[in-house]
C-alpha cells in the first residue's frame, strides 16, 4: 500500500466513553430524559446531528439544539476520558518510519477532530495537512467523498490505498472509493458486523496492520 487512511473515532481513540458521557449530558440540558446507550453507540461513526436524530429519536430541528450544546461542552466532559487504543502509537510509529504516508478521515468536526489529534499526540505521525473533518467533504460517511479528497490530497490512487476503520461505514467508504479496506474489531463494532460491509481484512488489534 502506497497510503493508508484511518477512521479516528474507535479505530485509533477509544472515545465511546467520552462520546456518550457528552452526548447524555446534553440530553440531560436540554430537559430530556437519557437515551438507551446502545441506540446511541450504533450512531458512532456518522456525522453528530445523527447521533441524535437516529440515536436519541430527536426532530432535525432539537439535533441542531442538541449538536451546538455538545459541542460546547464536548472539551470538558469527554476530552479527559479520551485515550489511544492500545498499539496505536506503536504502529504509526512504525509506519512513519517506513516512509508511508497517512491521512484521517471521520465524521467528527475538524476543530474537535484537530483537537483530539494534538491532544493524543499523533500529529506527531499525521501532519495537520492530511486530517480531515466532516466539513472537508460534500457528502459524508459511507460516500467516497472524503476519500477522494485525500487521494487527491496525497497524489495516491485507490488501487494502492487502505482505509481502516471501525465501523461498517468507514468501510463502505472506501470501497465505494475504490480502495482496500480493514476492519478493526475493538471499536464500536463486532467483527460480524463489519463482515456486512465485506472488507479485504478484518483484525482485532492495529499492530496487525504491520
Amino acid at each position: 500500500m502506497a497510503a493508508i487512511i484511518f477512521d479516528f473515532d474507535g479505530t485509533l481513540a477509544d472515545t465511546r466513553t467520552g462520546i456518550l458521557a457528552t452526548a447524555q449530558e446534553t440530553l440531560r440540558r436540554m430537559g430530556l430524559p437519557p437515551a438507551d446507550e446502545k441506540a446511541l453507540a450504533a450512531t458512532i461513526g456518522l456525522p453528530l446531528i445523527e447521533n441524535f436524530t437516529r440515536g436519541a429519536g430527536m426532530s432535525e430541528a432539537d439535533a441542531r439544539r442538541a449538536v451546538a450544546i455538545y459541542r460546547e461542552i464536548f472539551e470538558a466532559f469527554a476530552v479527559p476520558v479520551i485515550q489511544l487504543f492500545p498499539g496505536v502509537e506503536e504502529t504509526l510509529a512504525t509506519l512513519a518510519e517506513r516512509g508511508i504516508p497517512m491521512a484521517v478521515a471521520s465524521s467528527r468536526g475538524q476543530r474537535s477532530l484537530v483537537l483530539l489529534m494534538q491532544h493524543t499526540g499523533l500529529t506527531k505521525y499525521i501532519p495537520l495537512s492530511l486530517i480531515f473533518g466532516v466539513e472537508t467533504a460534500a457528502r459524508p460517511k459511507p460516500a467516497p467523498d472524503m476519500v477522494y479528497v485525500i487521494l487527491g490530497k496525497m497524489g495516491a490512487k485507490p488501487e494502492e490505498t487502505l482505509v481502516v476503520g471501525d465501523t461498517a461505514f468507514d468501510l463502505e467508504m472506501g470501497r465505494n472509493a475504490g480502495c482496500f479496506t480493514c476492519g478493526v474489531s475493538y471499536g464500536n463494532q463486532t467483527a460480524e458486523q463489519l463482515a456486512v460491509a465485506t472488507p479485504n481484512y478484518i483484525i482485532d488489534d492495529l499492530r496487525k496492520l504491520l
